[in-house]
Parts: structure tokens; C-alpha cells; sequence
């Protein structure tokens, strides 16, 4: 009986195979916190007694959530991690430089690895080929100090992707389409470990659009084989020693299969509150927006702003629309720049704000009013996610939310 991809990796890291139901002492390669939950994990870390990290090159202190901080109570929170940062030795993604998950991809995580981070959407990295998942603030602590952690070896679910897209469809329209699908928890505490034509033929950028978002249909991790694209996406990062390739058997056992023809995904759109509240976007004409947002560690990579500028280009935001756009890294931000897409932004009367997670915690810049529509596109639409439990959140891919700017209401044309 053969393994899944996630049972081959936790295998390497636990010192045997294992199964699915198991559970496992595994060897962590990378640990990260934010500055929502890196206050929590330090301060756990310090009841521990350690005097030193057990791999602090491979430990990451991200802010980001609130970056820069909007007031004085956070500025603290950031001043421990930075504390820390220099007391230990971890490595310290300070202001400006990024949201967490793309900075992870883009400098600290290699294919099968284990990543745990305090953050749900650690999963992103799985795009690389890496076992990655978050974990509550304490686990962190307790992964940081010894090098190791526990889980459950989760069973798996194989998405299989056929066909090709139609024009404008992005991998943010799947995966909408996939949690419509099986439900917001249909894959809890599994691993969505994703295959077919249509996902070898993605792009990295969109394969990490669909492993950011396996944890909104409750997954534990989104997995992909590492390819000739990872390598390459590797080799451009610098890190092209780092490649390597497990597959699963072709006799692995999966929980359940799940086949997709891409040619039938659609525009699609996650209506308020909840993520698989999914409709097609010609049913929600008569929906005015007055905010839309482009970023986040779900479509603030160079690749989505592209595909927004090229909209944008020559054209104006709507008068009675607030586009906001935010560039996932510094990296992301620089080559924008170069490019010419932050002048067509500008031009088009949309704001650029600093790279980092933004308006879609609700900490901080874009916060809705009483009654306010945004239509974004990050990976949450929770009641009060941006900041005010009367704002009314939907989720699209970039084509839309650009499609969207322009004219006022949702729409892809």
C-alpha cells in the first residue's frame, strides 16, 4: 500500500513511515510567527527555560499584520519580537519587507521540508512541494526550542485538475469553486494535495493561490509535487541546490478524489460571510462596491498585479470606488515599480499602500464603514475581517476585483 505525498514527508521527518491517523514526533526545518501571535510564542518560549533557539537561521519573526503599526499598544507588541530577534538570533522580516507567507516562499522554505508557523495560512508553502501548516502560538514555542513537533498524520483528499481555463478564469476561480464544492470545513485536518494537466500547467504564483487557501476548506496543508516550475522558481530565488522532488505512489490511499474540468470553472465570487458562499459573478450584477483590494498572501504577487494593470491601463477606478492595492513583498513592490505598474495605478487613481497583509485583518488602512461592499482579493470574508462587523466582504480573483474598480459593481468585463 502506497503513500500520499504528505505521509512521504512526515515519513522523512519522523524517522519511519507512517499512515495516515497516526501520530508522530517530526523534525521541523522551519518555524515562523507574526506579530499577531510572535508576542504569545515568545512569551511561551521564555517559560520553557531555553536559553537558545534550536535553529535560529531557520527561526522568522514576520511583522506584518500591522505594518506600519497604527498605534502605540502594537508598537510594543512589535518591540518584544525585535527584542528577541536580537537577543536569540532569529531572523527578523521587519516593516515593509512582506507578508509573511510570500516571504516564506520567496526566501526560507525548500520542497519537503516541514514548515509550522503561527499562522493558518503557513499552508501557502506547500505550493513548493513542503509539508507546511500552523499551529497555535504555544506549538511554535515548543518547535522552536527543540527542533521538533507533533501532529496527527492527516489522510488526504486528491484534487485532480484537467483542461484549460477559459479566457480570464484564474486559480483563485477553482479554488472558490472547490470550496463551494466540498464546504468551508470538508476538508478538516486533511491534505489537499493537488495533480492533473491544469495544475502541472499553473504557474507558481498560482499554485500558491490554491495551497493558501486549502485551510478555508479546513485542510491542514495544500500540496503540490515540485516540478521543473518549482526548480525554476527556485534557481530565480537563488536556492536552486534546495530542489527536490517526492511524489506520491501510485498506489497511495486517499480519503477521497476529487476530479475538476477546468474548462467548466467560471468567474467566482465568495459572497458575505463565509468562503463557500461561492456564486458566479454574473448573478451579482446589482452589487455596488464601494472598496476594492487587491494583495494579501493570496493574490498580492507581481503576476496579479499584472494581470490588474493591464486592466487599469488608460482607464480610471470609478468615482464611487476606493481601489486599494498592495504589493505582497518589497520584492513584489521593486519589480512593480520597474515594470511601470505602480505609475498605472497611480494613474488610475488607486492608492498604493506598503507591502504587508493590510486592510484584510482589519487592523489597519481600509477599514469599512456602517454598510460598506469591498470586494477583495484575499482569502477571508468573516464578519468584521476588515475591521467592522457591518461591512459586507466578497472575495474574487484580480481580473475581477480590476473588472470590478472599473465599473462600480462586481463584474468580469
Amino acid at each position: 500500500m502506497g503513500q500520499t505525498l504528505a505521509e512521504k514527508i512526515i515519513s522523512e521527518h519522523a524517522g519511519k513511515q507512517v499512515r495516515a491517523g497516526e501520530l508522530v514526533i517530526a523534525k521541523v526545518d522551519v518555524c515562523a510567527v507574526q506579530d499577531g501571535t510572535g508576542p504569545l510564542t515568545v512569551q511561551e518560549f521564555k517559560k520553557l527555560g531555553k536559553e537558545k533557539l534550536n535553529n535560529p537561521e531557520r527561526t522568522i519573526l514576520f511583522i506584518d499584520h500591522a505594518s506600519p503599526s497604527p498605534r502605540k499598544e502594537l508598537s510594543n507588541t512589535h518591540t518584544v519580537l525585535r527584542d528577541f530577534s536580537k537577543d536569540y538570533g532569529a531572523v527578523l522580516s521587519d516593516v515593509g519587507a512582506g507578508v509573511c507567507h510570500q516571504r516564506l516562499v520567496e526566501t526560507f522554505v525548500n520542497p519537503c521540508e516541514i514548515l509550522v508557523g503561527a499562522d493558518s495560512h503557513t499552508c501557502t508553502s506547500g505550493a513548493l512541494g513542503a509539508f507546511a501548516t500552523g499551529m497555535g502560538s504555544t506549538d511554535i514555542a515548543v518547535a522552536m526550542a527543540l527542533g521538533k513537533t507533533w501532529l496527527k498524520v492527516p489522510a488526504a483528499f486528491k484534487i485532480e485538475v484537467n483542461g484549460k481555463f477559459k479566457e480570464g478564469i484564474c486559480s483563485k476561480d477553482l479554488m472558490l469553486h472547490l470550496i463551494g464544492l466540498i464546504g468551508a470545513d470538508g476538508a478538516t485536518y486533511k491534505a489537499l494535495e493537488f495533480c492533473g494537466d491544469t495544475i502541472e500547467n499553473m504557474s507558481m504564483s498560482e499554485r500558491f493561490t490554491l495551497a493558501n487557501m486549502a485551510v478555508e476548506a479546513g485542510a491542514k496543508a495544500g500540496l503540490f509535487v515540485a516540478d521543473e516550475k518549482t526548480k525554476e522558481f527556485l534557481k530565480s530565488r537563488g536556492r536552486e541546490d534546495k530542489y527536490r522532488c517526492l511524489k506520491p505512489d501510485e498506489d497511495a490511499v486517499y480519503e477521497r478524489v476529487i476530479k475538476i474540468n477546468a474548462a467548466e470553472i467560471r468567474h467566482t465570487v465568495s459572497c458575505p460571510h463565509t468562503v463557500d458562499n461561492i456564486k458566479p459573478v454574473e448573478e451579482l450584477k446589482d452589487v455596488k462596491v464601494n472598496q476594492v483590494f487587491v494583495g494579501t498572501c493570496t493574490n498580492g504577487r507581481i503576476e496579479d498585479l499584472r494581470t490588474v494593470a493591464k486592466i487599469l491601463k488608460g482607464k480610471t477606478v470609478h468615482p464611487d470606488v476606493r481601489m486599494l492595492i498592495c504589493p505582497a513583498s518589497k520584492d513584489v513592490y521593486l519589480k512593480a515599480l520597474e515594470e511601470g505598474l505602480i505609475n498605472t495605478f497611480v494613474e488610475a487613481n488607486a492608492a498604493i499602500l506598503p507591502p504587508g497583509c493590510g486592510p484584510c485583518v482589519g487592523v489597519h488602512a481600509g477599514t469599512l464603514a456602517d454598510g460598506e461592499v469591498c470586494l477583495a482579493t484575499q482569502n477571508r470574508n468573516f464578519q468584521g475581517r476588515m475591521g467592522n462587523v457591518n461591512g459586507f466582504i466578497y472575495l474574487a480573483s484580480p481580473y475581477v476585483a480590476a473588472h470590478t474598480a472599473l465599473r462600480g459593481y462586481i463584474c468580469a468585463d
